[in-house]
């Protein structure tokens, strides 16, 4: 039996593969474009481009982690991002289920996003909120996360999985320019007022969840994971300037009419945010893992400080480096 991690080069894969290896008994193998210099030895790797087709002769007894995505990280085209992300998230997601299928393997954890749900409804948001995203990215998953439903009727045992913003050692994506600010003791600006909360989830609590679910079976359900009671963004931001000796003040904004400039400045091809970040940035935004927690015996470990000031330290290592 293997533990087959298609994007397992990735941010979440690397620490996913090592808790894997960790906690669980078996072959690792890693599916991915690249492999990471991060990746340990023990671990098979695979090229594979799942968007052209995945020809990996699965057996009936493998547990496949599909992690493999377009996100915002690296930086997307200006244009046509409808196919750019629906060749990976969708394409590739469909090549991987048929393949599985095709070769009896049924046992499949997949990661999709919180995108998925769009302006919150109501708080906190379960996993029966709509599904209504802001932009291509969370359409893409949603179409993906379909696939899955229906191959559930084919069969398919799957765990799908919607994080929320995933922070950690060795990734950074949108707060590059937060920490950016901060480092050169720039005013902050917020969208908003900033006494909204922002949840964030460990990419270490990611992993882990991954291991729990294949501890329970997998089963079949949409999951959302976040961390544990998150202070306002406020809060959160004066701990990182107080943590970096930073002399960066946090400035409000009128949150409609920066929504406005992004927008503009998006639909110009030089975006700052796009519409799936900057539409929520001013909601209160909290996900239910009460569900997550019951069903995986799984708890969030890292809070959002922790997670975030974590980041910050590797992101100035990284610099120095």
């Amino acid at each position: 039996m293997h533990y087959i991690v298609i994007g397992g080069s990735g941010f979440v894969g690397v620490y996913t593969i090592r808790a894997i290896l960790d906690s669980l008994q078996g072959k690792v193998l890693c599916l991915d474009l690249h492999k990471s210099k991060d990746l340990p030895d023990e671990v098979e790797f695979v090229q594979c481009d799942i968007a052209k087709g995945c020809s990996v002769e699965f057996a009936p007894e493998d547990i496949v982690i599909h992690l493999a995505a377009r996100a915002y990280a690296p930086k997307p085209p200006t244009r046509d991002l409808e196919r750019y992300f629906r060749e990976v998230n969708v394409c590739g997601t469909h090549n991987v289920i048929e393949a599985m299928l095709a070769r009896g393997c049924k046992n499949l954890i997949y990661f999709s996003t919180d995108m998925v749900y769009g302006k919150p409804q109501y708080l906190p948001v379960d996993s029966l909120h709509q599904r209504k995203p802001f932009g291509w990215y969370g359409r893409s998953k949603v179409e993906a996360e379909n696939l899955i439903f229906a191959a559930r009727e084919r069969g398919l045992n799957a765990t799908i999985f919607r994080p929320r913003i995933i922070v950690g050692a060795g990734r950074y994506g949108i707060l590059t320019k937060l920490f950016s600010l901060v480092r050169y003791s720039l005013p902050v600006p917020m969208i908003g007022n900033g006494k909204n909360c922002y949840q964030m989830i460990s990419v270490r609590d990611c992993a882990r969840a991954i291991v729990c679910a294949i501890a329970k079976g997998i089963p079949n359900a949409e999951l959302n994971l976040g961390s544990h009671n998150p202070p306002n963004i406020q809060t959160l931001l004066h701990a990182l300037i107080t943590h970096a000796h930073s002399r960066s003040i946090l400035v409000p904004t009128y949150a409609r009419g920066i929504k406005a400039l992004l927008a503009v400045l998006e639909s110009l091809g030089a975006p700052l945010m796009y519409r799936e970040q900057y539409m929520i940035a001013d909601e209160q935004y909290i996900v239910d893992i009460e569900q997550t927690m019951n069903l995986l015996g799984w708890q969030p470990l890292e809070s959002d400080s922790d997670m975030l000031l974590e980041a910050y330290e590797e992101y100035m290592r990284y610099l120095k480096s």
